[in-house]
């Protein structure tokens, strides 16, 4: 509804049930819509740890931020089309989400060797549709199999048409491979959490995680459901 201000020549913002505003024909008031949180309970998870991460954060020792600072400055992103550096802040974030995400503990000394996770890049080799498992193998020389607190983290998609080449996302954390003292041997399952049927595309993410924090970029791979 178009308005006319008596009082005030512009407003915004909510009083009561009513939302003011304005665009280019002028002001207008509607009535006030209360969003709803539609978040699954991994958003939430999600949401939870980054709240978590930033009270974290500040009760770090200034050396260990610092060094954080040092790890994102040697240690470029690839992000908006280029290269980012991150803060350190956004980079003790970014490395210890997944670990909460898969329920595993936090690092808070930064790592000292610069660079991203190494991972070779898994491959998925048979996801069944009767029973929703997925197979799939991997390099256990990877630093984060050689180690206890290195972990490869499996992420997979809804069911998607089999000509869907390309998928964005969201993914839904599958499970893990946690590394150790003697590699986990390949190839390794994950049950999915959706239900697929014969001939349906699945979209598969990984992620490695160092036992030094350090965490590699995703990578994604497809496969049929058979």
């Amino acid at each position: 509804m178009k308005w006319t201000g008596t009082i005030a020549a512009t407003a915004s913002g909510s009083v009561g049930g009513c939302t003011f505003s304005h665009n280019r024909f002028g002001q207008y008031v509607r009535r006030r819509a209360v969003p709803v949180n539609p978040g699954s309970s991994q958003q939430l998870v999600i949401t939870a740890a980054l709240g978590s991460l930033v009270a974290a954060w500040k009760t770090l020792t200034q050396i260990q931020r610092d060094g954080w600072t040092n790890y994102a400055l040697n240690t470029p992103r690839e992000g908006f089309g280029g290269t980012i550096i991150l803060t350190g802040q956004q980079m003790y974030i970014a490395c210890n989400t997944p670990r909460i995400q898969i329920g595993t503990s936090v690092v808070n000394t930064p790592p000292v060797v610069f660079g991203a996770a190494v991972l070779t890049p898994p491959v998925p080799t048979t996801l069944v549709g009767a029973t929703d498992v997925l197979s799939y193998t991997f390099a256990n020389t990877d630093p984060w199999a050689g180690a206890v607190g290195g972990f490869l983290a499996v992420y997979i998609s809804r069911p998607q048409s089999p000509t869907t080449q390309f998928f964005k996302g969201p993914y839904r954390f599958a499970g893990l491979t946690a590394g150790g003292v003697v590699p986990p041997t390949s190839p390794q399952t994950e049950v999915s959490p959706f239900d697929y049927a014969v001939g349906q595309r699945a979209h598969v993410q990984f992620r490695a995680m160092n036992a030094t924090g350090q965490i590699s970029p995703a990578v994604r791979a497809t496969i049929l459901a058979t």
